[in-house]
């Protein structure tokens, strides 16, 4: 756990989330600021800060992560229209809290992720 994580705080309770799964190494809870009707978190109870710090070990969390988010889909009864799954690595590409973290995003349509590069 790091000291100053946001993240790390939720997965062991000492900040409140409104929580929609829990296991012994995942959390997943509703954002704080969504970007669509249904936007959660999915978050291992690890610190692991991006995408760039995972290695083998982690490959069964990683595979964990998507289907529990694959799972909330459906609950979320998103499945069939359609939804994103998003992890950001780094600012350029979004990151704002270094934990690792998988977006789930669904509810409405969602439209193309980028725009192409104008030359």
């Amino acid at each position: 756990m790091a000291k100053d994580c946001i993240f790390c705080k939720i997965t062991s309770g000492e900040i409140p989330a409104e929580k929609v799964f829990e296991s012994e190494d995942l959390v997943a809870f509703k954002d704080i600021n969504p970007a669509a009707p249904v936007h959660l978190l999915i978050v291992p109870k690890v610190h692991i800060p991006t995408l760039n710090d995972i290695n083998d070990e982690h490959a069964v969390l990683i595979g964990k992560m998507f289907s529990v988010g694959r799972d909330l889909a459906k609950k979320a009864n998103v499945h069939e229209n359609g939804y994103r799954m998003i992890i950001n690595c780094n600012r350029d590409a979004g990151q704002e809290v270094f934990h690792l973290h998988l977006h789930l995003l669904g509810g409405q349509p969602l439209g193309k992720m980028v725009q192409p590069i104008n030359p």
